[in-house]
């Protein structure tokens, strides 16, 4: 690596509150700090897991957490919005609560239900603003509908595992907010998140995991954790000819003025 980390990793996505981590949660967690990680934000999808992310957060002074409904979690019903932004307020109440996430539009498994997605998506938008809050935004296959609401009410936040083009890339970062880079960088096959990478300023990437998805290469299929980020650094310190030190206390000062950390 060339310097000795200390406590340089930000990591800005995860699921610890995933049923991956139930057998070893609590020993995975209290390694962190030992691994150089400075902080987490754990993110929420639905009530369950987002205040299971809130009690991590309260647990260890290095978690934080964001809470929200992912797409994932609508069918093709009408969702009740007073119930969900009455749930979304409660746990905004917790200190420790840093953003609204993860929130967004899939199209992958269910194209069916998009007028739910979006009006769901925009409406915990609305919660985000009002309470001063960035987003942590998840798009799949849903560029075109995601970019157009960013547009609209243009709020603070990241989109998570950017997987769009270098033109919607810049489009992001007109609106001012920022990209998640995660290990999808690494792979063989990741040439428009390459190019995004190397085209767009540092100051604009924050780094993440998705623990416990999306392991970086050379752990690719394996359970993905916070010091994986490393390997997501070396990989953009390569493609943008900068130092890893570089890398890793830029994104994480990003991420720190991103989420208001003192």
């Amino acid at each position: 690596m060339g310097y000795k980390m200390n406590n340089e990793i930000f990591d800005t996505h995860s699921h610890y509150n995933d049923e991956a981590f139930d057998f070893d949660r609590e020993e995975v967690l209290k390694s962190l700090p030992s691994q150089n990680i400075f902080a987490v934000v754990d993110n929420g999808g639905n009530i369950k897991s987002s205040q299971k992310a809130v009690e991590l957060s309260k647990k260890y002074p290095y978690i934080y957490a964001a809470v929200g409904f992912h797409p994932e979690y609508l069918s093709n019903e009408k969702v009740d919005l007073n119930f969900l932004v009455s749930h979304l307020e409660n746990l905004i109440n917790n200190e420790k609560v840093v953003a609204i996430g993860e929130i967004g539009l899939d199209y992958h498994f269910n194209a069916d239900n998009r007028d739910i997605q979006k009006e769901v998506f925009e409406e915990q938008i609305k919660v985000a603003i009002e309470h001063n809050l960035p987003v942590i935004v998840h798009d799949r296959d849903a560029h075109g509908d995601t970019l157009e609401i960013l547009k609209k009410y243009k709020p603070q936040g990241v989109v998570h595992c950017f997987s769009g083009s270098l033109e919607m890339a810049r489009e992001i970062l007109k609106i001012g907010m920022s990209l998640g880079i995660g290990g999808v960088v690494t792979f063989k096959n990741a040439k428009s998140i390459v190019e995004v990478v190397k085209n767009v300023p540092i100051s604009s990437i924050v780094l993440e995991t998705d623990a416990p998805y999306l392991s970086p290469t050379p752990l690719r299929g394996k359970r993905c954790i916070s010091p994986y980020i490393e390997y997501t650094a070396q990989k953009v310190a390569e493609i943008k000819n900068i130092s890893l030190k570089d890398v890793l206390e830029t994104t994480k000062n990003n991420a720190i003025q991103l989420f208001r950390i003192k």
